[in-house]
């Protein structure tokens, strides 16, 4: 069951979203806070406490800290709470998923629609897939949709707000960023080479040292390994394959 904190400036609204948010069976807990400042506050003291903390339901119009710099704060923490938008303003809904946000609802709520939230919310917070599944990046092409699998992607490269993705049969560009691309793929093996690069561990072929630098075959590819990078590259990859050998 989800424990979540609501967040609104305006008291009649946030005392129907609390109530709303706790009819719901998938709700353990609700704690509100009127303003921005209380909520990071209160979020800092429950996770700082080992409280556990799943979704954040955020207004964004708010007077001082408002919903979107609380959120750009709130993904600096170690295991930030996912963050589900509820505003009357249509016009932030990019900025609302660039920051990762599981859903963005419109008011007044609907209860069928806030259920539908708490439902990609339950989703974006449930266990890790299986080391054995695979998780699959859909690509918008031309009005086609193709689906990329975890397994196919060589590597991953910062293209401003879009990450490119590199496989066996092209690139594809997809509207995310890279660190929350690392965040997704780290337990499946994929290491952060440069700050624009995440590469695949599976599809690492060679490594080897070019004057004074490291560098890496993935795939057919050779990619520059940062100096900064370079140490932890090597010891990853090296428990990595040491791992598939035992």
């Amino acid at each position: 069951m989800l424990r979540v904190l609501a967040v609104d400036d305006e008291v009649p609204a946030l005392e129907e979203l609390a109530y709303l948010l706790r009819q719901d069976d998938r709700i353990e807990h609700v704690t509100t806070a009127a303003d921005g400042v209380t909520a990071l506050q209160d979020m800092v003291q429950m996770i700082g406490g080992g409280e556990r903390l799943d979704g954040v339901f955020l207004d964004i119009r708010m007077p001082g800290l408002d919903g979107l710099d609380l959120a750009r704060l709130v993904g600096g923490f170690p295991s930030p709470p996912r963050l589900v938008f509820v505003t009357a303003h249509e016009e932030c809904a990019v900025q609302a998923f660039e920051l990762e946000a599981v859903d963005y609802l419109l008011k007044p709520v609907r209860a069928e629609r806030l259920s539908e939230a708490v439902r990609r919310l339950e989703a974006a917070t449930g266990p890790a897939p299986e080391p054995g599944q695979d998780d699959v990046i859909p690509v918008e092409l031309g009005g086609r949709t193709r689906f990329v699998p975890q397994q196919a992607v060589w590597y991953a490269e910062a293209k401003g707000d879009y990450v490119r993705l590199h496989t066996v049969d092209g690139s594809y560009l997809v509207r995310m960023s890279l660190a929350a691309l690392e965040r997704r793929w780290s337990d499946a093996g994929f290491i952060r080479i440069h700050r624009s690069t995440l590469v695949s561990g599976r599809h690492v072929s060679e490594l080897r040292f070019e004057g004074g630098r490291v560098a890496l075959t993935v795939g057919t590819e050779t990619l520059q390994v940062s100096r900064r990078h370079s140490r932890q590259v090597r010891e990853q990859l090296v428990r990595q394959h040491r791992g598939a050998i035992s």
